[in-house]
């Protein structure tokens, strides 16, 4: 991939300016208003906040200014703590940039390339620094939104900013599983090797500045797959859910419709669909479904669950993103193993097959803009 071709992945970059010769010290809560006296001696590659973030935490600082000002100082604290990390982070080689490691040469090419042929199981101590370290930044970026979300909340601000906040939070929250996605993408052998070197490109744009382009994709919709998910009361049965499924479906987007009428006739597709929509295991759905044939019953509500499986489930969730990040590692995990296992049930989350599927569009889309000129 040349380096256009590589530059064609990177999102516009948000520059962080701070004094790298100047102790961190609390910052004035003034210097967030006025842009003139942000410095330019030193730039990180990270995106710290975007120009849309900026502007959204301004507002809710300037806000804060008149109804808090010792939670305005709290939060300013932690945003300085979220600048410094950033920087000292920007102090390893960039990932774009050539290296030369005693007789090893490292290039965003060789990292990619190095990504394609990794083995199954945990990467930590394959993976290069900057990318274990960024991950903890990012955690920090959501943490910091979730704080800020949450007092918007408790001081009654105007809805549209706490809306505006929480929407920002999700958005971290994806990019932050976005990446586990594309590590597990990269392990299926069964995805052409042009998109998986395509993530694996994608993969070190996201280290490097830890933001990504397909979140803009995916996230939207998985969210209000998720918001859907908790108002619909799914029947477990003999029937796939499909009662559940056309009504999660009404509302999406075309391309949400367009993969749930391509895919969903994969079994394994379908049965990582039913994992997160049930809120349960490929293996407690076929016991259950097992189950309910024995005894006679066609269906049961989600607050019976738990009986039938003798084991306590919680088919409720709450809005909260954690439930969803903390779901989707479940469901992650149990594909792993049943893939390192040969086993049945899909060796896939939701998210992994929806990632796969825009993916597979898009390169369709551009093979297609290709031929048409």
């Amino acid at each position: 991939m040349s380096e256009n071709q590589l530059i064609a992945f990177m999102p516009v970059s948000l520059k962080e300016f701070i004094d790298e010769k100047a102790e961190f010290e609390n910052v004035d809560i003034d210097e967030f208003y006025d842009e003139e006296s942000i410095s330019d001696d030193f730039s990180t590659d990270i995106v710290v906040l975007s120009n849309s973030e900026k502007k959204l935490i301004n507002k809710t600082f300037e806000a804060l200014k008149e109804i808090s000002p010792e939670t305005l100082e709290g939060l300013t604290n932690r945003l300085s703590d979220l600048e410094r990390l950033a920087a000292s982070i920007a102090n390893f080689p960039s990932l774009l940039q050539r290296q030369t490691i005693s007789t090893e040469i490292q290039t965003q090419h060789t990292i990619a390339e190095s990504l394609l042929k990794q083995k199954d199981g945990d990467k930590t101590l394959h993976l290069p620094t900057k990318a274990i370290l960024g991950k903890g930044f990012l955690v920090a970026k959501y943490q910091f939104f979730a704080s800020v979300t949450r007092i918007t909340k408790q001081c009654a601000f105007n809805e549209d900013i706490t809306k505006r906040l929480s929407k920002k939070t999700v958005l971290i929250m994806f990019t932050l599983m976005t990446e586990e996605v594309y590590l597990s993408l990269l392990e299926d052998v069964t995805i052409p090797i042009d998109i998986r070197r395509e993530i694996s490109y994608a993969l070190v744009i996201l280290w490097e500045h830890r933001s990504d382009h397909n979140v803009a994709d995916i996230a939207p919709v998985l969210a209000e797959v998720w918001n859907a998910r908790q108002k619909l009361a799914p029947v477990f049965g003999t029937m796939v859910g499909t009662s559940e499924l056309l009504l999660l479906s009404i509302e999406m987007d075309d391309q949400w419709r367009k993969f749930i009428s391509n895919k969903l006739g994969d079994k394994n597709v379908s049965a990582a669909m039913e994992e997160f929509m049930f809120g349960l295991s490929y293996e407690q759905i076929q016991k259950l479904r097992a189950m309910l044939k024995e005894k006679g019953i066609a269906a049961i509500g989600r607050d019976e669950v738990s009986n039938f499986l003798n084991i306590k489930i919680e088919t409720y969730y709450e809005a909260d993103p954690r439930s969803f990040y903390l779901q989707y590692s479940i469901r992650r995990e149990n594909a792993r193993a049943r893939k390192r296992m040969n086993a049945e049930g899909p060796h896939g989350t939701l998210e992994d097959y929806y990632m796969r599927f825009i993916l597979e569009q898009n390169r369709e889309k551009q093979r297609n803009d290709i031929y048409a000129k």
